[in-house]
């Protein structure tokens, strides 16, 4: 699972959260994303984080910025992006902002690894969380791109994609309002 790139997805509009979600502070860090950066090396020999823009933040990382030909903003725009720069097969991505992911949801994930399956998906009684996923390449994901087909759940409907449900809802607990925020600051299991 290290040989994997993980790729932190930071370049959403956080329109909910009312700042950019990216940059607030969180555990010991300054950022968010400072927090997954950091969490996530532990387990991958490589992460990236993906965003609009590098430019926004202040410190040293291995950044992918969107490819410009594609204006829009979208998780799928992100990932072909992050396949196009990094030129792999399969790569791990997860979201800035659900920092209680661990490194045992991706080990799971990647149990059900195999050549066949396009993604392994993370699901929970909720619903699904196609951005705590394992994605390999296909030809759909450019096709979706530039038609400016951006929904996560039909993309996920037409390559072959493998759900695994987590019976812990909190782990996928995603901080997309200022109160989901605040409670995962007092979370005594941040780090």
């Amino acid at each position: 699972m290290r040989h994997i790139p993980c790729v932190i997805l930071a370049g959403g509009k956080s329109r909910r959260m009312g700042e950019d979600k990216a940059l607030l502070p969180f555990g010991d860090f300054e950022t968010l994303t400072e927090f997954q950066l950091h969490k996530l090396q532990a387990h991958f020999d490589n992460v990236y984080i993906s965003c609009k823009s590098k430019n926004k933040f202040d410190f040293e990382a291995n950044f992918l910025e969107d490819n410009p030909a594609y204006h829009d903003s979208s998780p799928l725009i992100a990932l072909l992006s992050a396949f196009e720069q990094l030129q792999c097969e399969t790569l791990f991505v997860i979201s800035v902002d659900t920092p209680f992911v661990q490194a045992q949801h991706f080990q799971a994930l990647y149990h059900y690894h195999d050549k066949q399956t396009q993604a392994i998906v993370a699901q929970t009684s909720s619903g699904t969380h196609p951005l705590c996923a394992l994605y390999t390449i296909n030809p759909f994901l450019l096709n979706s791109v530039l038609k400016k087909r951006y929904r996560m759940t039909e993309y996920l409907e037409n390559i072959t994609t493998h759900f695994v449900h987590f019976e812990d809802e909190s782990a996928f607990a995603n901080l997309n309002f200022q109160e989901e925020y605040q409670k995962a600051c007092k979370r005594k299991n941040i780090g």
